[in-house]
């Protein structure tokens, strides 16, 4: 039970974070977007792409902790779920940003949830 709890919690984490920090772009760098939500500003995108793995370390994070102990299949599944809707959403935004971005975006969600892990273990030992 532990194992779903802390996979909905750090995907629904994840979710809200990336919602809210695309929102306080838009509201921070207005001009920055244009209306299909695409950017020319490397330095933007560079940033989104940093926030996306901040947020699956937060998400590895959490759910490591909400297991209290192996979180192993936690954390598979919380990487798997942010992949399946990563790769979902990257289709639809495909053309509007770099392959670099893309790429990388979809790449480092299972890496930063693992990563997220060990650094709140780190913490805690």
């Amino acid at each position: 039970m532990r194992t779903i709890l802390a996979a909905v919690i750090g995907f629904v984490l994840w979710t809200v974070l990336w919602l809210g920090s695309n929102a306080l772009l838009s509201v921070l760098t207005p001009t920055s977007f244009r209306e299909d939500g695409s950017t020319d500003s490397t330095l933007l995108i560079a940033v989104i792409l940093l926030l996306s793995l901040l947020f699956s370390l937060i998400a590895g994070a959490v759910a490591a902790r909400v297991t209290r102990g192996s979180a192993t299949a936690a954390l598979w599944t919380l990487g798997v779920a942010l992949l399946a809707v990563g790769i979902f959403v990257q289709l639809q935004y495909w053309a509007l940003f770099p392959l670099w971005y893309n790429l990388l975006f979809l790449i480092l969600l299972i890496p930063g949830v693992f990563a997220g892990a060990r650094l709140a273990h780190a913490a805690d030992t």
